[in-house]
């Protein structure tokens, strides 16, 4: 259907996405550290756990003022407090990269280890039409990388986000990008359900109305449900029956 659709109404979409970048407000990347530690009220004699978080300008936190306000920072002070652990973090992210750019983003940074991995990628993948097969299979790739590279054990990739209700883009170029976006979100899916170190975190809850400024980046509330999520999802998934002296 989708590509029936753009077919069809090709020039229309091609109008309205030129609009689109033309007009979008540009927020920029969010102010505040790409690394740090956090640690619980009380701390256990335990190694910390280390979390590595990549993606693009949504993993980036753009959309807020400040990364303690995002997503990487809040998900490691959410996992130190639900595990008992100090969370060494870092984050590796850029606004605009889709999963084949993250790669060569990935090769321009130190990256530290890291057992636990979350992953935010796919709008610009649909913005760059990727098909699902190549979004995945940039993401098998990615995920590879970072187990070879730095030891990661757990994976959490989130979903694509509900673009189908995106209020920044118009009709129905809005619909066009909905479609494309279920169709890697499937794709993501079907590759999750087939490997026991890899966990989804959906993102079709995310309401409009609660998006930030621009209408296309999330809001305050957002990123604070999507780091808590993030953090559930990890602790009573992966860390429930790991020995908290176990060093990671």
């Amino acid at each position: 259907m989708p590509l029936l659709a753009k077919i069809l109404l090709g020039p229309v979409l091609l109008a309205q996405g030129k609009w689109l970048r033309k007009t979008a407000l540009r927020l920029p990347e969010t102010a505040g550290p790409r690394s740090g530690l956090e640690t619980p009220d009380q701390p256990a004699s335990a190694a910390p756990l280390r979390l590595l978080v990549v993606g693009d300008s949504s993993a980036a936190g753009v959309g807020v003022e400040h990364q303690d306000q995002a997503l990487a920072q809040p998900l490691a002070r959410h996992l130190a407090a639900r595990s008992g652990r100090p969370v060494s973090w870092q984050l590796v992210a850029k606004s605009g990269v889709n999963s084949l750019e993250a790669l060569d983003l990935l090769a321009r940074h130190q990256i530290g280890p890291a057992s636990v991995l979350v992953v935010a990628l796919g709008v610009n993948d649909v913005t760059s039409q990727l098909s699902p097969r190549h979004y995945v299979a940039n993401l098998r790739r990615l995920c590879g990388q970072l187990m070879e590279q730095a030891g990661v054990e757990h994976i959490v990739l989130t979903g694509l986000p509900p673009l189908h209700t995106l209020p920044a883009a118009p009709q129905p170029l809005r619909w066009y990008l909905g479609r494309c976006a279920r169709q890697l979100d499937r794709a993501l899916r079907a590759w999750i359900a087939d490997d026991p170190a890899l966990a989804y975190c959906s993102l079709q809850w995310a309401l409009p109305h609660e998006m930030a400024i621009d209408k296309f980046h999330p809001g305050h509330g957002q990123y604070a449900q999507w780091a808590r999520m993030s953090a559930e999802i990890i602790e009573t998934g992966f860390l429930r029956h790991q020995p908290v002296t176990e060093s990671v």
